[in-house]
C-alpha cells in the first residue's frame, strides 16, 4: 500500500522494465541545483515503497519535458530497457505527438516547419532560416484540430528533439503557445502553464519489440470539447 507521506504519480504504463507516468507542469523532469523535488524522484520513491523495494531503485532517465510542459514521460526500470530505449530515441524511430494552443489561427492548416535553432545564454532558442553558428536543425509538422475565437488547437509531430523547439518555431511563425511569455505570447495562463503538453508517445518496447502508444490526458485549464 503506497505511503501517504509519497505523492502516487499518475501512472499511464506500467511493467517489469518500463513506467510512463503524466507529468505535471511546474515539476522537473529531472533534479538540478535549485534542490527542487523532480519527477523521477517521485516516482522512484513510489515505486520503491509500491512494490517493497529493498535499497536504492533504478530508474533510467530516456527523456525529458520543460519544466512547464506537462505530458508522457517514460523511464526505464531496468538497465536493459534503458540502454535499448535511449537507441531508439537516438535513431529517431519513436513517435512524439504534441498538442498545443497557439494565439491566431496558422495561415495553413497543416504544414511542415523547418528552421535552424541556437539555444542562447539565457536559456531560449533563436530561430534562423538558413544554417549558422552554433545551430542546429529542427523539424516538425503540425495539423490544425480546431479553431477557436482568437486561439487554435494544433496536433504537432516532432522530428528533431531540439531545445524549446515547438514553443520557439511557431513563435516565430507569428503564432506563440498560450501562456508562454517567453516566446512572445499575450495570454497568461495559471502558474505559469503553457498551453503545450505530450498527448502521445510510440515506441518498440525493449524487450517484446511490439509497438506500444501512451496516450497522457490534457492539462486541467484545456478546452473541455
Amino acid at each position: 500500500m503506497t505511503s501517504p507521506q509519497v505523492e502516487a504519480p499518475n501512472v499511464l504504463y506500467l511493467d517489469n522494465h518500463l513506467i510512463a507516468v503524466c507529468k505535471p507542469a511546474g515539476i522537473l523532469t529531472q533534479a538540478d541545483d535549485s534542490g527542487n523535488e523532480s519527477l523521477m524522484d517521485q516516482v522512484k520513491a513510489w515505486i520503491k515503497i509500491e512494490f517493497n523495494k529493498p535499497g536504492n531503485v533504478f530508474l533510467g532517465l530516456i527523456h525529458r519535458l520543460d519544466r512547464n510542459v506537462s505530458g508522457v514521460v517514460l523511464f526505464a526500470r531496468t538497465s536493459k530497457g534503458a540502454s535499448r530505449l535511449s537507441e531508439q530515441f537516438r535513431k529517431k524511430t519513436t513517435e512524439k505527438i504534441y498538442r498545443a494552443i497557439v494565439e491566431g489561427k496558422p495561415q495553413f492548416e497543416q504544414s511542415s516547419l523547418s528552421h535552424h535553432l541556437r539555444k542562447e545564454k539565457n536559456l531560449k532558442s533563436t530561430v534562423f532560416q538558413r544554417p549558422g553558428k552554433d545551430t542546429q536543425h529542427a523539424e516538425l509538422e503540425y495539423k490544425t484540430l480546431k479553431k477557436y475565437e482568437s486561439t487554435s488547437l494544433l496536433e504537432i509531430k516532432l522530428h528533431t528533439g531540439r531545445f524549446h523547439q515547438i514553443r520557439a518555431q511557431l513563435a516565430f511563425t507569428g503564432h506563440p503557445i498560450s501562456g508562454d511569455k517567453k516566446y512572445g505570447a499575450v495570454t497568461s495562463l495559471p502558474e505559469k502553464q503553457i498551453a503545450l503538453y505530450a498527448h502521445r508517445l510510440v515506441f518498440k518496447h525493449p524487450i517484446s519489440d511490439e509497438k506500444v502508444c501512451v496516450d497522457s490526458p490534457p492539462p486541467p485549464f484545456w478546452p473541455k470539447d
